[in-house]
């Protein structure tokens, strides 16, 4: 039996995404194909949905911020598809409305622990279940794009530029420590925090996959965006 994942899959581009799977993978028969929610009837309600009209999905509920979730979820997989993952999207995501009264600096903490932290970890916590010839997926932005024309030259210096993962989970850091001290422009950053979630979370999956390149299962890792993977293509070359 073949895997393929969606988190953050009730609604939106992941419900979306979810449909496109279960209609494009052929035969239906062989696959099993899983939205993930945090929220355990949202998500049965959207598998519901999909029931009506004939399409096959699992639910299992994962709220990827949460350590003790995303382990509980990888154990079950684990146990149940012993052959591993064949596609897994990150699509689970927040963007905070632009009229927002939360604090920036509270917005730049939760959507960086989301967008980008809690996504590199399901990574991490995945990539050991991939099975050979599967293909991850973060599901990036436009505004990763923006964040990086509007960095300082030093800020932009480094993004375009061979750096390890630390060194990445660290600038992710300064931005937040940036946002609460209300010094972000001074420091070159570009003051939206789902920009700069979504730029790390880009570089992020151009370092895990110089790391893949020698896997021998050949696991294929990008971002969704086809104008964003050119950008940074044509950067590093």
């Amino acid at each position: 039996m073949k895997l393929a994942i969606v988190t953050g899959a009730n609604k939106g581009i992941g419900h979306g995404i979810v449909e496109r799977l279960v209609k494009c993978l052929t035969p239906q028969s062989d696959w099993h194909v899983y939205l993930t929610a945090r929220n355990v009837s949202l998500g049965n309600a959207a598998v519901e949905d999909f029931a009506n009209q004939s399409l096959p999905v699992k639910f299992h509920q994962l709220d990827i911020t949460d350590r003790t979730s995303r382990d509980k979820f990888a154990d079950y997989i684990k146990s149940t598809y012993s052959e591993g993952i064949n596609i897994l999207v990150n699509n689970a995501g927040i963007k905070y409305a632009n009229d927002s009264t939360v604090p920036f600096s509270e917005q730049a903490k939760v959507t960086l622990a989301t967008n980008y932290f809690a996504t590199v970890e399901m990574c991490n916590t995945f990539l050991p279940l991939m099975a050979k010839h599967s293909r991850l997926v973060n599901v990036s932005s436009m505004f990763s794009i923006m964040a990086l024309k509007e960095l300082s030259d030093e800020l932009y210096e480094k993004f375009v530029n061979p750096m390890t993962m630390d060194q990445l989970d660290e600038l992710m850091r300064d931005f937040i420590k940036r946002a609460e001290s209300d010094d972000l422009a001074s420091a070159g950053w570009w003051r939206s925090a789902y920009g700069v979630s979504k730029l790390g979370l880009t570089k992020a999956t151009f370092i895990l996959a110089e790391q893949l390149k020698d896997d021998p299962r050949r696991i294929l890792i990008n971002v969704v965006s086809i104008i964003i993977q050119k950008l940074f293509k044509r950067l590093y070359a």
